[in-house]
């Protein structure tokens, strides 16, 4: 029976050197999973195990059924160790401005197609399952901004550019909405194209508290929420910071997701952009725990790792193709 993962490697280095052997990756991943020490059957929910030694797995002493520590997390049904697992966590989880596939699959020694699946379970497993609740409160400062995520004009092909122009320049970008709580945490919604007021206040009223105060820019949809919140605007034709009237608590976040966007992902599909936005979101709220200590490479790490539990997908649903039925040939 393995036991509970007391090493917590705080640097790289102890990462590489201690996920390096699989049963320390098991027994990481079943601590987080199990705290109280009991694996549980995910059949039938019985707690009265064997350990199989050699296939590194576990079997129900009442239904016989056999499962291992993957099962029901972003791991299940990947044949590749654990061992690369972790290191791929823990690049994505640290890492800055994010990891490209290409890194990663020279990195870990897989294929980049296998490494481009891997990055993308790992954002799921990064997401938040409720959002910890609404933002803000009485009294409480919430800056809202919205940004446009799109490549440049002059790099599009020409047929795309003269869309441009009979659309509009911001039709052929989209839309990401961010409401940040003043030194607290982040939230983000895709919009696509949809940048009206109806849309955006129903963002709002979902994430954030009534009574708070709400911080945004000039622009026009923001109005129709003064009588929920005490809305506060900052021109930014004429300034940027008015006393404690800004937004640039978003606007650095804006900066961190564009960097990754644009020096890492370089190309970004619209379907795929709510992942890579999750993904940030997750490292921008972890920075810091509920005191203003800056939170650890380790402890980051092992936030995501506690994370991918009852999250799976799989391939076809990622690119949204659906596996064709086979067909038998007809005779000649």
């Amino acid at each position: 029976m393995p036991t509970s993962d007391t090493v917590s490697p705080k640097t790289l280095q102890e990462a590489i050197l201690h996920y390096s052997d699989e049963q320390h990756c098991i027994d990481a991943l079943a601590a987080m999973r199990w705290p109280e020490g009991k694996p549980i059957c995910p059949a039938c929910e019985h707690t009265d195990l064997w350990w199989l030694k050699a296939q590194k797995r576990w079997k129900c002493k009442e239904c016989w059924k056999q499962f291992s520590v993957k099962i029901n997390t972003v791991f299940e049904d990947s044949r590749l160790p654990l061992t690369k697992w972790m290191l791929a966590l823990w690049m994505i989880t640290n890492c800055k401005n994010g990891v490209s596939s290409w890194e990663l699959h020279r990195a870990i020694g897989v294929t980049q197609k296998s490494a481009w699946f891997m990055l993308h379970r790992l954002r799921l497993g990064m997401q938040e399952k409720d959002g910890g609740g609404k933002l803000g409160g009485p009294g409480v400062k919430v800056e809202v901004d919205e940004s446009f995520i799109g490549g440049k004009a002059r790099n599009m092909h020409k047929a795309r550019r003269a869309r441009m122009r009979e659309t509009g320049k911001w039709a052929a970008k989209t839309v990401v909405m961010g409401i940040l709580e003043r030194d607290g945490r982040v939230r983000t919604q895709v919009l696509g194209a949809d940048r009206k007021g109806p849309t955006m206040h129903a963002v709002i009223r979902e994430n954030v508290n009534v009574g708070s105060w709400l911080m945004t820019d000039e622009f026009q949809a923001y109005k129709g929420l003064e009588g929920d919140y005490a809305h506060l605007v900052i021109n930014h034709l004429e300034r940027y910071v008015q006393g404690n009237v800004h937004t640039q608590g978003i606007e650095n976040f804006w900066s961190l997701l564009k960097r990754g966007l644009n020096g890492t992902y370089v190309s970004v599909e619209p379907f795929h952009l709510f992942r890579y936005v999750d993904e940030q979101a997750f490292r921008f709220n972890s920075r810091l725990d509920a005191s203003g200590k800056k939170i650890s490479d380790g402890e980051r790490f092992r936030m995501a790792l506690s994370k991918v539990s009852g999250k799976h997908i799989t391939y076809s649903d990622l690119t949204g193709k659906e596996r064709l039925p086979v067909v038998a040939a007809e005779p000649f």
